[in-house]
């Protein structure tokens, strides 16, 4: 029994969105698809003391079909704006201080021009501590079909995956009927029911950066995520 997810990266996800990384053999970024705007692929929300605020690299969009993989920074100067934002919201949790160097270097020493790059770098580094090790792939080292469904099934294929893992929304468009001829299982990942955590700024906001929760919990930060649970 092999499990994969299929997911576009995202800028600094939320948790939910390492529970499905967590809870895969493999987990493949999908960047070879369409870049869409005013999504998460390039923002993310935070606590702040004036309230849930998002934060945004700026990118060059120069067509409706361009790739997440060929999205480009159009301001050099986003990770230092970043930095000094989260540096402010969080300098009073708990555990900034033990994570402040790993998140600094990561906004202030990156040379990256990509999208791609940066979602990747962020990831990366918080899986490891989460302590995640799950197998990484992108969606461009395997053959596409065509098709929504379709384009996801060749990838499960070409991983010898029998079992693919999706969040909920992709229930609006995925076809279970052909994942079935191909024999393949679908789940869906269950976001619903996460405990909350001591965060700053009332009232409490599940829907944020995975960076709140590792400020404000550290190491603890696993036991309010469910795919660690026992």
């Amino acid at each position: 029994m092999k499990k994969i997810a299929i997911l576009q990266s995202n800028y600094i996800p939320w948790k939910g969105y390492f529970d499905l990384i967590s809870s895969v053999d493999e987990f493949i970024f999908y960047d070879d698809v369409q870049y869409t705007k005013n999504d998460w692929r390039n923002r993310n929300k935070i606590k702040t003391f004036q309230g849930v605020q998002w934060i945004t690299i700026p990118v060059e969009q120069k067509n409706l079909e361009q790739k997440i993989k060929d999205t480009k920074v159009a301001d050099n100067r986003w990770n230092k704006k970043h930095w000094s934002t989260i540096s402010q919201s969080y300098a009073k949790a708990k555990y900034f201080q033990e994570y402040k160097d790993i998140f600094e270097e990561l906004y202030l020493k990156g040379e990256e021009k990509y999208l791609s790059e940066i979602n990747y770098k962020f990831i990366m580094t918080i899986n490891k501590i989460l302590g995640i090790t799950t197998k990484i792939r992108w969606s461009d080292e395997f053959e596409l079909s065509n098709g929504q469904t379709e384009k996801l099934l060749a990838i499960c294929k070409q991983c010898d995956a029998n079992v693919y893992l999706s969040g909920p929304a992709a229930k609006n468009y995925f076809n279970k009927n052909l994942a079935k001829q191909e024999n393949i299982q679908v789940e869906w990942i269950d976001y619903s029911g996460y405990p909350e955590y001591n965060q700053l700024f009332l009232p409490f906001e599940h829907s944020v950066s995975i960076i709140d929760l590792i400020f404000n919990e550290g190491r603890n930060a696993t036991q309010f995520m469910k795919s660690f649970e026992c």
